[in-house]
């Protein structure tokens, strides 16, 4: 064979006869994804929010790189890393947030002002930021800007579903103006989005208090004595016939020890109550996350519903 810089089209393939070697087809559409690690999507008061961003990448259609365009755009989830609020660890679930790649979505992973840093709705905010960098930036990371979705777990949950009823475009919270900041579908993995019921966190035995993770998210309240502060973090509690929401998917576990799945069950109904599209998935024996959120199945419905939504 030549020594040269071939082209993939030109290159021999190896075909002769190899005796005991097994013989697996490809057709160049299997589907990985390129991780393209902290991509600053905001700089607000001297605070640095970042993105972890994964592109569906594959022989037949590469992911785009400086030198290269992408040959084709996708659908893009923003996706909001759980952490009670706190300081997240957005490198810990790659590994599953990675599948979604692997189904034909650009997937962003949210950095958001913690608790300490930013008071609720300061997290609302990024995340409708983050959307509008992909959308800014949707040629450089092959995202469709007509299709965007956001998706988060427990407290992700909670800001993904707030960042669709926070309606701020135009207001000087949002960094990049003439562009929308509204996703077009929800998806809610166990969202702590309910804390006016005295279980809804039920192994948190400071639930409410000031030093407690919701308090902390809304400065240190009190969320015990301060029912306008508790509901003011309830999703279900901002939504009536008349918000503009897009459609909600929501899973939770029916055993999960950190937040109720009564959370879900309530905003769910309240959904269907006030005429929002809400599909709501119970996972038998789940805990608070896990593998079993991240199965063919679940994702599979993910997946369904997201290409109905967008």
């Amino acid at each position: 064979m030549e020594l040269k810089a071939w082209e993939y089209e030109d290159l021999p393939a190896f075909d002769e006869p190899v005796e005991g070697a097994r013989w697996i087809e490809t057709t160049g559409d299997e589907v990985g994804a390129r991780y393209v690690p902290n991509v600053e999507y905001e700089y607000v008061d001297g605070v640095s929010r970042v993105l972890q961003i994964l592109i569906p990448n594959s022989r037949n259609h590469k992911a785009p790189r400086p030198d290269r365009a992408a040959s084709q755009t996708y659908p893009c989830i923003v996706y909001v890393q759980g952490s009670a609020w706190m300081t997240q660890d957005v490198y810990a679930n790659l590994p599953c947030i990675a599948r979604l790649a692997e189904f034909g979505y650009v997937v962003a992973i949210v950095q958001y002002r913690e608790s300490g840093i930013g008071v609720f709705p300061d997290q609302v905010r990024d995340a409708r930021n983050a959307i509008r960098f992909m959308r800014t930036h949707a040629t450089e990371y092959a995202v469709d800007p007509t299709r965007v979705a956001v998706m988060g777990d427990s407290s992700g949950g909670h800001i993904a579903t707030f960042t669709g009823i926070l309606h701020d475009d135009g207001s000087e919270h949002d960094l990049y103006p003439g562009v929308s900041g509204e996703p077009a579908a929800i998806v809610d993995f166990y969202g702590s989005t309910d804390l006016t019921f005295d279980d809804s966190n039920p192994s948190t035995p400071n639930h409410n208090l000031p030093d407690s993770p919701e308090g902390l998210v809304m400065g240190g309240a009190n969320l015990r004595e301060d029912a306008a502060a508790r509901e003011a973090l309830t999703t279900r509690c901002n939504i009536d016939e008349n918000t503009s929401m897009p459609p909600v998917l929501i899973m939770h576990g029916t055993k999960d020890r950190i937040v109720n799945t009564r959370c879900s069950v309530l905003l769910h109904k309240h959904l269907v109550a006030t005429g929002h599209s809400s599909q709501l998935f119970l996972l038998r024996g789940a805990d608070h996350g896990g593998p079993e959120f991240w199965t063919p199945t679940t994702l599979g419905i993910v997946d369904k519903f997201l290409r109905k939504s967008l």
